[in-house]
């Protein structure tokens, strides 16, 4: 029944006789159940709904009956947006498409002629994917050097925070930064030899990512600065290459200095010198030259044989003199050369000559 059923009812009987009897009037008044419970749901759950998307302001009652009227409101100050009024105990309000100005409070109202009931507060977020950023590079002066701190700038100016964003050179990622309340973010870089060329940066908030436009940048590298990392990239290279060469001339080099400290007791190692000798010619060497002495040793037990090549810095001697210690040498380099390919030397003491 409704509140229009509300009245005076009674009932006739007819006889046979076609006699008509009526009962005495009955007063029904028909109550309304006044609205109870009223709430506010939205479509999509959660209040949280895409830029562009549908959204539904759903206001309901537990208990109500007759014509319920239903209003919305939107904001702290009761924007009115829609009334409605139908025999329901629901209803609803609907935005097609959610823009960022839709964010906000809302609520509804129901009554049925026993005062109104509004529902409680309920916050609508529409969710807006981050615009495509922008990337400003900061220097501290007009031109760029190595050694200047580099500031890199990037903002999307739309989108819901926090925004997470990325910087990169040449595609290679350098950090990140987030922006909790939005905004941009920056990342500072130390400028090397290798930091000229594109950077770019990203922004991404969860709802997909945006990549700005390559910026470029050319700074001045100072010729010290180039030559230098040239020459780190050239002594690595050589390390890598002629790395076991370079090993096993510091090995000798330390090797003769050992045998050198330790020829006095060595008898094995201290060779006596030649008995000098006369010769009815004598050619005497450009002065200042350089002359190379030879020496193999025997390192350890076994057939092994190095050879040591050195030079050493003449004085300034007589012509005769000269020529008498050069073929002094060779001679000494050949007996040597001899008797250490004859020699089985199996006492050398293989950590005193390291």
């Amino acid at each position: 029944m409704w509140k229009e059923d509300s009245g005076s009812y009674w009932c006739e009987a007819q006889t046979m006789a076609s006699k008509v009897l009526r009962s005495r009037r009955s007063q029904i008044n028909v109550h309304r159940v006044p609205v109870a419970d009223v709430s506010l749901e939205t479509q999509p759950p959660g209040g949280q709904v895409m830029e562009g998307d549908r959204l539904v302001l759903i206001c309901s009652v537990a208990m109500g009956t007759g014509d319920i009227t239903f209003l919305w409101y939107k904001g702290a100050i009761g924007l009115n947006l829609q009334t409605k009024t139908q025999r329901s105990l629901t209803a609803e309000y609907e935005i097609p498409t959610a823009r960022e100005s839709d964010a906000e409070q809302y609520y509804c109202v129901a009554e049925n002629g026993y005062g109104p009931r509004p529902s409680g507060l309920v916050s609508i977020t529409v969710r807006i994917p981050v615009s495509r950023p922008i990337l400003m590079l900061r220097a501290p002066r007009a031109q760029a050097v190595v050694g200047d701190v580099l500031k890199l700038h990037c903002e999307a100016l739309r989108g819901s925070h926090p925004i997470l964003y990325w910087f990169y050179h040449e595609d290679v990622v350098l950090g990140s930064s987030s922006a909790p309340s939005g905004g941009g973010a920056s990342f500072n870089l130390s400028l090397t030899a290798e930091h000229s060329g594109n950077y770019s940066c990203e922004a991404n908030n969860g709802l997909g990512a945006q990549r700005s436009e390559e910026v470029t940048l050319n700074f001045t590298v100072p010729p010290g600065a180039r030559s230098n990392h040239l020459t780190s990239r050239v002594i690595e290279g050589l390390l890598g290459t002629l790395g076991p060469a370079t090993v096993a001339l510091l090995f000798c080099y330390g090797l003769k200095r050992k045998i050198g400290r330790h020829s006095t007791r060595d008898p094995l190692r201290s060779l006596p010198s030649p008995v000098p000798q006369e010769f009815p010619y004598l050619n005497s060497p450009t002065p200042g030259q350089l002359q190379p002495i030879y020496e193999n040793v025997n390192v350890v037990s076994g057939h092994e044989v190095y050879s040591l090549v050195y030079y050493n810095q003449p004085e300034q001697e007589s012509a005769a003199a000269e020529t008498l210690r050069t073929h002094m040498e060779d001679q000494v380099s050949l007996d040597i050369y001899s008797r250490l390919r004859k020699a089985n030397i199996t006492d050398v003491d293989y950590e005193d000559a390291m």
